[in-house]
């Protein structure tokens, strides 16, 4: 993934959701996070990847990531609040989008997840010619002596 920053963020300390939360979407790029929450629930490790980067993602992953056998469990009925961004946690699949002002800004994916649809978008993308090139392709090609006649 392009830039890595890790990322280390407890709640509710120095508003450091908030800030890392912004961070995502300041870099354009997927940042690498942990969050260590009080009260005893589990670490969270996830990649925040801005929304315009998983769209492209899943633009040119073939297939929607293999789920496998994950349990889930239950989840807060209500969004969780940072500042200007909401997480909401979504029950199938276990993605988490961020929101601010009523607009998702990035996904926090699992890193496998999120690993597996680069290097999906990345394999169909490098094989992929637009209309036009495909086409000055095929008359280059066409053009080329048998070899035989070389």
């Amino acid at each position: 993934m392009g830039i890595r920053i890790e990322a280390e963020v407890s709640y509710p300390v120095n508003d450091e959701v908030e800030r890392v939360l912004g961070l995502a979407e300041a870099v354009g790029e997927p940042v690498t996070v942990t969050f260590v929450w009080e009260g005893g629930r589990p670490l969270l490790h996830g990649v925040l990847v801005p929304a315009a980067t998983l769209a492209l993602w899943e633009h040119w992953a073939p297939t929607a990531y293999p789920a496998g056998h994950r349990a889930e469990g239950p989840e807060l009925a209500h969004p969780e609040e940072f500042g200007p961004f909401t997480l909401f946690r979504r029950r199938v699949g276990g993605r988490t989008a961020v929101a601010r002002d009523g607009v998702v800004v990035a996904e926090l994916l699992d890193p496998a997840e999120a690993h597996w649809l680069e290097e999906q978008a990345r394999n169909v993308r490098q094989g992929f010619m637009d209309p036009k090139q495909k086409a000055a392709f095929e008359e280059f090609l066409a053009r080329q002596a048998e070899r035989g006649e070389q």
